[in-house]
């Protein structure tokens, strides 16, 4: 028994899981609730809802800021801190039922999920070989998911059959997911990385095709997050339970197919995933821009979900054409650059939906055909020097712009 816990301890994908599991019990708890809670308690609009998904967005468009901390704290050690940081901020959401509350809570909480989700990223494409990198995110997604069935399935009960309140729920939630990091950095020795990373930022002209789906990215899925859960909500009268049944579909979906998803990707490539995703996110903004029945909108959100998976193709094609000394200081440039439409579009959008929450979606239909077309510029084969199909600084070149020491 003590070799088998020892066994277990050795190997850094079982510390990616254990993390990866944790997330969800605070993330998918402030999200399920997100939408009633703000509605019901602090009385918010499309414009408020908007304002607030823009600063939660803040900290992961300052996730820039994570490689100055690896002067400080192991990488290892910033994934724990900001773990509990994301459990504490969701524990002391429903003690704040006010705009500005609700503000500040969110931005305690994005602040440990962005940075978590900065290093839990550089810390994969640091750990796992190449070859088996897109079938472990799969399966870091599916443990995700099934900590997202727990999480969807209690707040179900304690709504409907316990008739607990948003209070108890959340603290509930960020509570056990800080308990979970204190675990994990008790128990986990530290591991050693494979190749010493720069602790500068770094920008790479030949890398311009992964920053350019990461930014797309970041963008198009801010539409998802924000205003299809609020469209839910606001058009079709979804109650708590009724967004949780949803999510805990979506979750189910993630847990029994991630895992085969990152196979396939691994199987297929890049290019084909990629390209297969964006065609059926256009077919899915724009039949959000026109649905009219609760039925079909779930539907749609079940599908686009699902769609998310896919998007591991982005990081593994990452892996395959990076100096491996980059991988840290990428991870943060990545998250920014994925936030900067982050940032301002939900604050713009909200605006729009006022009018028109049809041309929000017809936005976000755009941004994925636009995706579609630079996923077509991905090689069959990519790896450092052949970065992209087309386009002048598609071969490996020298030169790196740095920032700091």
């Amino acid at each position: 028994m003590i070799a088998v816990l020892q066994n277990i301890r050795s190997r850094p994908e079982v510390l990616l899981l254990l993390m990866a599991g944790a997330v969800p019990l605070s993330f998918a708890t402030w999200q399920a609730l997100l939408n009633n809670f703000a509605i019901e308690r602090a009385a918010f609009s499309g414009a408020e809802m908007g304002i607030l998904q823009s600063l939660r967005e803040v900290p992961g468009f300052l996730a820039f800021t994570v490689v100055f901390l690896l002067l400080l704290l192991r990488e290892q050690h910033i994934a724990l801190i900001s773990l509990a940081l994301l459990g504490i901020g969701t524990a002391l959401t429903g003690f704040f039922p006010t705009v500005i509350g609700l503000y500040l809570t969110t931005i305690v909480m994005s602040i440990g999920f962005h940075y978590y989700e900065t290093i839990q990223t550089s810390l994969s494409l640091q750990w796992i070989e190449k070859e088996r990198t897109a079938e472990i995110l799969g399966r870091i997604i599916a443990v995700g998911a099934f900590t997202s069935i727990v999480a969807f399935a209690v707040i179900w009960a304690a709504f409907d059959i316990a008739s607990l309140d948003f209070v108890t729920v959340y603290v509930l939630g960020g509570g056990i997911t800080v308990l979970i990091a204190i675990t994990a950095w008790l128990s986990f020795p530290q591991f050693p990385v494979k190749v010493k990373q720069r602790r500068q930022l770094v920008l790479r002209k030949r890398y311009w095709l992964y920053y350019a789906l990461t930014f797309l990215s970041g963008a198009r899925r801010q539409i998802f997050i924000v205003f299809a859960g609020f469209l839910m909500v606001e058009k079709f009268g979804y109650s708590v339970a009724a967004i949780s049944v949803l999510f805990l579909v979506n979750a189910t979906l993630n847990m029994l197919f991630a895992t085969r998803i990152g196979r396939i990707i691994g199987m297929v490539g890049e290019r084909t995933a990629l390209v297969f995703e964006y065609v059926g996110l256009v077919i899915v903004f724009v039949a959000y821009a026109f649905v009219e029945s609760a039925v079909v909108a779930a539907g749609l959100y079940i599908i686009d979900h699902f769609f998310f998976a896919l998007a591991i193709a982005i990081k593994t094609y990452f892996q395959k054409i990076a100096d491996p000394a980059d991988i840290a200081s990428s991870a943060g440039v990545s998250f920014t650059i994925n936030h900067i439409a982050a940032v301002v579009l939900p604050a713009v959008l909200g605006v729009l939906w006022l009018t028109s929450p049809a041309s929000v979606f017809l936005v976000g239909a755009g941004l994925a055909g636009f995706s579609l077309l630079l996923s077509l510029n991905i090689p069959t084969h990519p790896e450092q020097g052949n970065e992209v199909t087309l386009g002048r600084w598609g071969s490996a070149l020298p030169g790196v712009i740095t920032v700091g020491k």
